[in-house]
C-alpha cells in the first residue's frame, strides 16, 4: 500500500486536504469519491520509500522501445477520439503493465493538471523519451494537431524499432555459430588434448610448434581454470568499459564503416535513419536547424553525426541542406545528396526524405534477409581453418610416431 496526500472538493464546494493509503492513485480516487468528494490534486508520500516495493521495481525497470511506441500510438488515438489529455494519460497509466512507465505517466499527468504543456513535461524524462519525441510533441502542440504528431512519432519509432530488430535477427545465426565453435574448442582443450599430450610425453615425441602451442593452451586451461575465467571476465569488462569511452566508440564506429561485409549496410542504415528522422521532424513543422540537431542525437555513429553537424553549421550560414551530404559520399550514398537537392529545388524536402527513408529501409530489409547466406561461406572458412589447425597440430605428431615404429 502507498501513502498519498491529496486535496479534494466536497459536493458543497468546500476544499479540504487529506491523507490516505491505497494500492495506487485510482483506488484513492474511488475512496474519496465514495466519501462524497472529488480529488483536485494528489501526491505520493515518499517518506517510507525504502520499504516500497513498487518504488524499487520502477527504479530498476526500464521502458522498452515497444512500450514507448504503444504510449505514443494509444495517446494519439485517444486524443483523436476526443478524450482530454489528462483523461487519456490517466487511462494509459492505469492500463500499462510497465511500472516505470506508469510512474512516469503519473508525473506527466500531474504536470499537465498543474498547467504545464505535454512537451515540457515529457522533456523532463530524457532517459525515457528521446529529444525526437519531445520536439515532435512540441510541434504538434504549436500546430494544433497533437494527435497527428503522436501518430507520426509512433510510426517513426516503430520503423526504427523494426529495422533494429531485423539487423539483430540477421546477426543471431553467425553469433550462435561462433559461440558454439569457441565452446567446442574449449571442451576439446580440456577433455581431448590432455590425453593426447600424455601420450606424446610417454613416447618422447618431437612436437611441432603448432602442437606445442595447442598443448600449452590446454595445460593453462586445465591447471589454471579460475585464472582463465578471471582473465576472460577482465577482458569482457575492459571491452565494456572501452565501448563506453569516446575512444572506444570511435574505434567501434571506424570498424563498422570499414568492415568489408557490413560497411555497405552501415551506410544504408544510417541513411535510412537520418532521412526518416529528418522527414518526420520537418513534416511535423520543426525548423531545419533544430531538426538536424535532433537527428544528430538519433544517429549513433560518430562519423555520420559529424556530417549532420556540418550540415547544421552550413544551413546556419546559408548553404543548402544537401551540400554537406554531397561532399561526404564516402559515408552517405550519392543518392541521399541528390534527392535532398531535388527536394530543395521543388520545395518538397520532407517528401523526398520520406522516399529516401523508404528506399533504404527496403534495401536494408533485403540485405538482412540475405545476410546469413552471405556470411555462411566466411563462417565455413573460419570453421575449416580452426578445425584444420587443430587436426594438423594433433595428427602430425601421431603420424611421425607411426613412421618411427
Amino acid at each position: 500500500m502507498a501513502r498519498f496526500t491529496y486535496t479534494a472538493e466536497k459536493n458543497d464546494g468546500e476544499i479540504y486536504k487529506g491523507v490516505g493509503e491505497a494500492a495506487d492513485r485510482f483506488e484513492l480516487y474511488g475512496q474519496v469519491r465514495r466519501e462524497g468528494g472529488k480529488i483536485l490534486s494528489v501526491s505520493e508520500d515518499t517518506s517510507n520509500v525504502w520499504w516500497n516495493i513498487r518504488y524499487w521495481n520502477a527504479k530498476f525497470s526500464t521502458v522498452t522501445e515497444y512500450d514507448k511506441i504503444l504510449f505514443a500510438r494509444n495517446l494519439g488515438a485517444m486524443l483523436s477520439a476526443g478524450l482530454s489529455l489528462s483523461r487519456a494519460l490517466a487511462v494509459i497509466e492505469r492500463q500499462t503493465k510497465n511500472v516505470k512507465l506508469s510512474m512516469v505517466v503519473s508525473q506527466i499527468s500531474s504536470d499537465i493538471r498543474h498547467g504545464e504543456t505535454l512537451h515540457a513535461s515529457v522533456a523532463k524524462w530524457p532517459h525515457v523519451f528521446p529529444n525526437l519525441f519531445a520536439a515532435m510533441v512540441r510541434a504538434g502542440e504549436e500546430g494544433g494537431d497533437l494527435s497527428a504528431s503522436l501518430t507520426l512519432i509512433a510510426d517513426q519509432m516503430e520503423r526504427m524499432y523494426t529495422l533494429k530488430k531485423k539487423i539483430r535477427g540477421a546477426m543471431i545465426y553467425p553469433c550462435i555459430i561462433i559461440i558454439a565453435i569457441i565452446g567446442i574448442g574449449i571442451l576439446m582443450m580440456i577433455e581431448v588434448v590432455p590425453t593426447l599430450s600424455a601420450t606424446f610425453k610417454e613416447m618422447h615425441a618431437q612436437l611441432p610448434s603448432s602442437t606445442q602451442f595447442v598443448i600449452n593452451m590446454s595445460d593453462f586451461l586445465v591447471n589454471h581454470s579460475i585464472l582463465a575465467l578471471e582473465l576472460f571476465a577482465a577482458f569482457a569488462a575492459s571491452m565494456f568499459v572501452l565501448a563506453r569511452t569516446a575512444f572506444g566508440k570511435r574505434l567501434f564506429d571506424t570498424i563498422l564503416i570499414r568492415m568489408p561485409l557490413i560497411k555497405g549496410m552501415v551506410r544504408e542504415v544510417n541513411a535510412a535513419r537520418t532521412a526518416r528522422t529528418l522527414a518526420s521532424l520537418l513534416g511535423a513543422g520543426v525548423d531545419v536547424l533544430t531538426g538536424l540537431e535532433i537527428t544528430g542525437n538519433v544517429v549513433q555513429n560518430s562519423y555520420f553525426r559529424e556530417v549532420i553537424a556540418a550540415a547544421q553549421k552550413g544551413v546556419a550560414q546559408g548553404e543548402p541542406l544537401s551540400a554537406s551530404f554531397v561532399k561526404r559520399e564516402d559515408l552517405y550514398p550519392a543518392f541521399v545528396g541528390e534527392m535532398m537537392a531535388v527536394g530543395e529545388e521543388t520545395g518538397q524536402t520532407p517528401e523526398m526524405l520520406k522516399r529516401l527513408a523508404i528506399f533504404y529501409e527496403n534495401e536494408v530489409d533485403e540485405k538482412t534477409k540475405d545476410l546469413s547466406t552471405i556470411i555462411e561461406p566466411f563462417l565455413m572458412i573460419f570453421i575449416g581453418a580452426a578445425v584444420g589447425f587443430f587436426a594438423i597440430s594433433m595428427i602430425t605428431p601421431i603420424y611421425s610416431l607411426s613412421q618411427n615404429i
